[in-house]
């Protein structure tokens, strides 16, 4: 397990870390990891699998909504897109030939 060292901890927070321990009944050291723990932890926090579960029940998708909507999803294997220099390569090659859209450049042999 990490351990953390802090320099220059007010007295003052030294001394309110000591009395909230004590009221919870454990040592400043345990106090002080619920505390970080809690602070990088919060009980509310958003999880991104409900949120959308919650939007989908709040606008009415049902079931049948989704599986319309993975039929109708392109399942071809992406394509590899053209590297910069490359495009840059083909464009000064093809400056001449009247192509006016990177689409068209891309369409004509090379």
């Amino acid at each position: 397990m990490a351990s953390i060292t802090v320099r220059n901890l007010p007295d003052e927070v030294h001394r309110a870390l000591r009395v909230l321990a004590a009221q919870h009944g454990r040592s400043a050291e345990a106090e002080i990891r619920d505390i970080l723990e809690r602070a990088v932890k919060p009980a509310k926090r958003v999880r991104l699998g409900d949120a959308l579960a919650a939007l989908g029940r709040k606008v009415g998708i049902t079931d049948e909504d989704v599986a319309v909507i993975d039929r109708m999803r392109d399942r071809s294997p992406p394509r590899a897109a053209s590297s910069s220099r490359h495009v840059t390569r083909r464009l000064t090659r093809r400056a001449g030939s009247g192509l006016s859209s990177v689409a068209e450049l891309n369409a004509a042999p090379a």
